[in-house]
């Protein structure tokens, strides 16, 4: 298992922020998915799919740079 791996799956062990995010990003993505099985979208469709997106990816950003600094802590074996 990678080393990123481990620490996501520490991360949502144990720190309520990032198990907060990582939902987060699920409700986005399901969400999305939700949009996606819509044969036609309306204007308001896609104004929200624009925004799902982009808070799907903010979150996604919080979360890598909590992987990031508990990368940089980690000890290396």
């Amino acid at each position: 298992m990678s080393l990123l791996r481990q620490v996501r799956e520490q991360l949502l062990a144990s720190d309520a922020e990032f198990r907060h995010l990582a939902e987060e990003h699920s409700s986005y993505e399901a969400q999305l998915e939700q949009l996606a099985k819509s044969p036609y979208l309306s204007a308001e469709d896609i104004l929200l799919e624009a925004n799902l997106k982009k808070k799907k990816l903010r979150v996604k950003d919080e979360m890598e740079k909590l992987v990031a600094q508990r990368t940089k802590t980690a000890p290396t074996h």
